[in-house]
């Protein structure tokens, strides 16, 4: 006989809780708790027609992009130069062909998630020019870092999305660099991903590799890839992001429209204002992706920031925009556009306590306003100037603990456990009652990182901290890793697009 290898405690209660819709191990999550709605039907009202009056009175330029221009002027916007004013309510209409929920599709196709409705969709952090970790500190990202982060995701049952660019991997080429990217989340993982936004072409080369990858006809009709577009705000969409976001749409795959708002530099410092500014610019991009292919998907994004008025820096997991999410919730589920919305978000520079404080205030902003896909789940440090490896591991650790969250309180018999209590009686105690035998192994969610030990046996084993276990964990994982199997023929006809594309221009650094 083989071998069988026996699952672990934590596997079989992993794998239970996926079988039956529940716990770490899913797709993506289906919430069973409600949003947080802070704002009265008057209050929203008043926030749209302040965007409504920004939209129309002050307007938003369009540079560098003659085609986003002309689709304005088709649709019946006031185009001046580069200047173009809405009248309240066109951009409404036009969201209306935006569906309300999609599928991105995964290449295993277990994998494959849905985005919006009461859908949770948690991928890692994106954009970090420098990685760090308690053995060598800070430095520069390089393309083995961006690597192993998807390795990292990918072998972790708490997220459900390969994310983007996890860090900058600045040792290839600027120019180039999208296509390895491209590449590594599709060896690495068989999760869905994002694609590049750089420049149009990028985003067209990240696209094609999706064509050979899943089919040319299928990406027509179906979502693979996802593309993260932001405004340039205050009130200016640059034709860098407007053509990228263009690409996508033109190519049915779903750009996610993210202005960054940082209250009192390139927003109001109030936070209803940052709101109504987010509400114009966010509106305007997803209305394009209309205007490009009608019916394509869309995500309406958001990322609210303070700063500290004394020095100028940049704040993160702070509760002004913790509570402005739960707005930009309300005002998403009104215009029916799936939603991405904060993350764990913190300016500390180390895994520590300001980091998960600031972490967790944000990423419960998150899960409460009803963000459908949430992007910086996991890593997010030094105000998203650093991915932090260890970082990473204590906030896949956290999405674990939201999935039982999200999962609410389930009520009926067995739950009521009145058996139990007939079982047990006054006065004794529930450890060995039958209920509890049943449940045993999937009652309760379970921390990889958490010591729950006396304080005698953690001081014995070392006395360590969060961090110091997180990194152990990392490390494991990464030795333990295995890729996902692809299909020869394709792996070979994507490396020779990227040697082709590669080929075709010299290196660039900047």
């Amino acid at each position: 006989m083989g071998e069988v290898r026996v699952r672990s405690g934590r596997q079989a209660r992993q794998a239970e809780r996926a079988q039956k819709g529940g716990g770490v191990g899913r797709p993506y999550i289906v919430r069973n708790i409600p949003t947080y709605d802070v704002l009265s039907e008057e209050n929203l009202i008043r926030i749209e027609a302040a965007a409504d009056r920004v939209l129309a009175e002050t307007g938003i330029e369009f540079r560098d992009d003659p085609v986003a221009l002309d689709h304005w002027k088709r649709a019946g916007a006031k185009v001046d130069g580069l200047l173009v004013k809405f009248e309240p309510g066109m951009l409404r209409e036009i969201l209306k062909s935006a569906p309300s929920t999609f599928t991105q599709h995964a290449r295993n196709p277990a994998n494959s998630v849905q985005i919006g409705g009461k859908n949770v969709v948690f991928a890692p952090a994106y954009g970090s020019p420098f990685v760090m970790d308690l053995d060598r500190g800070r430095r520069f990202g390089t393309i083995e870092d961006f690597r192993n982060f998807i390795m990292l995701a990918q072998s972790s049952p708490n997220f459900h999305h390969s994310g983007g660019t996890i860090c900058e991997p600045t040792d290839v080429a600027v120019n180039k660099r999208h296509l390895d990217m491209v590449m590594a989340h599709i060896e690495l993982s068989d999760r869905p991903f994002m694609g590049s936004v750089t420049a149009e072409e990028r985003s067209e080369d990240s696209i094609e590799m999706t064509r050979i990858l899943f089919g040319a006809d299928f990406v027509d009709q179906n979502c693979v890839i996802l593309g993260n577009v932001n405004v340039n705000s205050p009130l200016v969409w640059d034709g860098t992001m407007t053509k990228s976001l263009r690409a996508y749409a033109r190519a049915n795959q779903a750009a996610v429209i993210v202005p960054f708002i940082l209250g009192g530099a390139m927003g109001p410092v109030t936070n209803a204002g940052g709101i109504v500014q987010s509400l114009a610019e966010t509106m305007a991009g997803c209305a394009l992706t209309q205007l490009e292919r009608k019916g394509a998907p869309v995500i309406f994004g958001n990322f609210l920031s303070s700063m500290s008025l004394r020095s100028g820096s940049p704040t993160f997991g702070t509760p002004e925009p913790a509570i402005g999410s739960q707005v930009i919730g309300q005002l998403a589920r009104r215009l029916n556009l799936p939603l991405r919305c904060a993350g764990n978000f913190t300016t500390s520079k180390l895994p520590d306590g300001q980091a998960m404080m600031e972490g967790t205030m944000s990423m419960l902003s998150a899960v409460h306003c009803g963000a459908n896909f949430i992007l910086h789940s996991a890593g997010f440090l030094d105000g998203l100037l650093s991915m932090s490896y260890e970082k990473f591991m204590m906030d896949a650790d956290l999405c674990g603990a939201l999935h039982a969250y999200l999962d609410g309180i389930r009520i009926d018999d067995d739950q009521l456990a009145v058996d139990a209590f007939a079982e047990v009686g006054p006065g004794n105690h529930f450890f060995g009652c039958s209920h509890t035998m049943r449940h045993y192994e999937t009652a309760f969610w379970d921390s990889e990182l958490s010591d729950n030990e006396p304080f005698e046996k953690w001081e014995a084993a070392g006395s360590t901290d969060a961090a110091t276990r997180a990194n152990k964990l990392w490390k494991k994982r990464l030795a333990e890793y295995e890729a996902p199997a692809l299909d020869e023929g394709v792996r070979e006809a994507l490396h020779d697009f990227v040697g082709r594309k590669k080929a075709e221009a010299a290196d660039a650094w900047y």
